[in-house]
């Protein structure tokens, strides 16, 4: 299950950024993009986070670029310092997302910035700054949104709304930018359990109330979702513009309502 991708998305050579690269999804993200043999760049606030995430890989086609996303002038180092290492860009990968739970008269605003700044502003601000690099090479620009930007949840209210706001920035971005040659589409993911929270939800108990709303029956790991980006990223999907692709084992599929059997 925790096997990294298997198949050749015929991307040796071209060169992916990726944000949120030290953990969880977008450790996966950038090591499906390392095996298939691209140049890969790991952007990410945590320098031994990006480490771990490189490790095993050739020293010449990985670099670690620590990055705050949402801060302009640091995602404009990350792309410059990725075009001069590699020569150009070929996709953009905005993983990196700020998280905070609970009702909306308990979210301080620090959290709220951390969620708009690192969701939204941090996407923005990657596509602006990768935007004359990917022109040049047809590139294509990948999002993680989430089920979670296209349903409601309880006691997530600004986190789905960044997420929705992502969804909507990336079906607009593949309108205007189409006509330049730049394919952009998004994964959404349903829960995953990633770091500390594998453990936790290991125990059947605490993963019950997730299993059971998965057609599949099982909540989703970091591994099952990294081949959707592969997949999107690639020339097979040369047509595919403006989609959000569920990887959420059927989440989404579902009502929401109660299943009576």
């Amino acid at each position: 299950m925790d096997d990294g991708p298997t198949g050749d998305y015929r991307l040796a050579g071209r060169t992916v950024v990726v944000t949120g690269a030290g953990s969880g999804i977008g450790q996966a993200i950038a090591r499906g993009f390392i095996g298939q043999g691209c140049n890969v760049v790991l952007a990410g606030r945590r320098e031994d986070a990006l480490a771990e995430t490189a490790e095993g890989a050739p020293a010449d086609h990985v670099i670690a670029v620590p990055t705050d996303v949402s801060d302009r002038e640091s995602v404009a180092d990350l792309v410059a310092i990725t075009a001069d290492r590699f020569g150009g860009i070929d996709v953009v990968v905005s993983n990196a997302a700020a998280y905070s739970g609970g009702e909306i008269d308990a979210l301080d605003d620090d959290d709220y910035r951390a969620m708009i700044g690192t969701n939204i502003d941090g996407s923005v601000f990657l596509v602006q700054e990768a935007l004359p690099h990917l022109e040049r090479s047809q590139g294509v620009v990948l999002f993680t949104t989430s089920a979670s930007g296209v349903r409601g949840d309880w006691g997530q209210a600004v986190y789905n709304a960044t997420k929705g706001a992502m969804t909507m920035l990336m079906q607009s971005l593949a309108l205007d930018l189409g006509a330049r040659g730049i394919r952009v589409n998004s994964v959404a993911p349903a829960f995953t359990p990633v770091g500390a929270n594998i453990e936790r939800f290991a125990d059947p108990a605490a993963s019950a109330p997730f299993d059971n709303r998965t057609a599949l029956g099982r909540t989703g790991r970091a591994a099952d979702i990294a081949p959707a980006f592969l997949f999107l990223a690639s020339d097979d999907a040369r047509y595919i513009t403006g989609v959000t692709l569920p990887v959420d084992g059927g989440t989404t599929a579902s009502t929401g309502q109660a299943h009576i059997g």
